[in-house]
């Protein structure tokens, strides 16, 4: 077989598998992305994320993370949800709705590497979904599965942006796709609608003012300051995407292992304070929300209370 037929399949089995979209690109340094990424961080808007300093030459060269590795397989896995919570609940952000992400994808890429193996012939490389050093969004621009908004969220032309993103890093020489333009124009809502204006510039968002920052990663106090800035959101927050005009054009996936959960999307604000810590365990086991923890999400509740 050759790049061509081998990246041909490689597009087929992600079809197969439940990825909406998938791109090639060559394993290699992301230049243009290093200076942009140290400079975030020398700006501390990694906040309280320290791990994001970790392991930088990984991130910006895949071949560190995966010796030997040639090229990098992106994929868009669709969360947009086909129902909302109750209106005037406690918000939570869509891709935590259901089941956590990380267990369905992981399964899939799994299942992807070993049908690589199968057809194919010996392929050495990793899964990863949003859980290892991998700049995920640079990797999904590069092989044009769509560009960088404003937001700095990924944003597939005529399909919008709630995507989760994951990636196979294989030994293999394929076909690389290439980038493609970005069609932001002079668009500024996403800037305009942050609760926490924690879009700095285009394509830059301070990740230490951010509402999913400060709802899921923060371990200390949520800054006084943002006291009636949260928007009511209690888990993440959707605002930028909500807002962008790309996102009209959303449907709802079909996965039912990542179907809402029928309780959350029953929960008012009385239920949500209500809510005893075995409840919640029991509810959303294996859901996002255990990210944050009771714990965490009492002391969201009464912040934005």
């Amino acid at each position: 077989m050759s790049a061509e037929r081998y990246s041909a399949f490689i597009k087929q089995e992600a079809k197969r598998l439940g990825f909406e979209y998938c791109g090639i690109s060559k394993a290699e340094f992301l230049e243009e992305e290093a200076p942009r990424f140290e400079k975030w961080l020398h700006q501390g808007m990694n906040g309280q994320m320290d791990y994001m300093a970790n392991y930088q030459d990984m991130r910006l060269d895949p071949r560190l993370l995966v010796p030997g590795a040639k090229s990098v397989v992106s994929l868009l896995f669709n969360y947009y949800p086909n129902e909302k919570q109750n209106e005037g609940s406690p918000k939570v952000s869509k891709y935590a709705y259901g089941r956590d992400y990380h267990y369905v994808i992981k399964d899939k890429l799994k299942e992807f590497l070993a049908s690589l193996n199968e057809h194919i012939g010996e392929v050495h490389g990793r899964a990863f979904v949003d859980s290892a050093p991998v700049l995920e969004r640079a990797w999904a621009a590069k092989s044009g599965l769509g560009w960088i908004g404003k937001n700095a969220q990924l944003i597939r032309p005529g399909k919008g942006s709630f995507f989760f993103l994951a990636e196979l890093i294989i030994d293999l020489e394929l076909e690389h796709d290439g980038p493609i333009k970005d069609y932001c124009g002079s668009c500024t809502r996403c800037i305009d609608a942050c609760p926490t204006q924690a879009i700095v510039g285009p394509n830059v968002v301070d990740g230490s003012r951010c509402i999913s920052y400060f709802t899921i990663e923060l371990e200390d106090a949520i800054p006084i300051e943002m006291k009636g800035k949260m928007d009511n959101w209690m888990f993440g927050c959707d605002v930028c995407q909500d807002v962008c005009p790309w996102n009209r054009f959303s449907k709802p996936h079909t996965e039912q292992k990542m179907q809402p959960n029928p309780d959350l999307l029953e929960m008012n604000k009385k239920d949500w304070e209500e809510i005893t810590e075995e409840v919640f365990k029991k509810t959303f086991s294996g859901s996002p929300l255990q990210r944050a923890g009771f714990k965490g999400i009492q002391r969201n509740l009464a912040f934005i209370s």
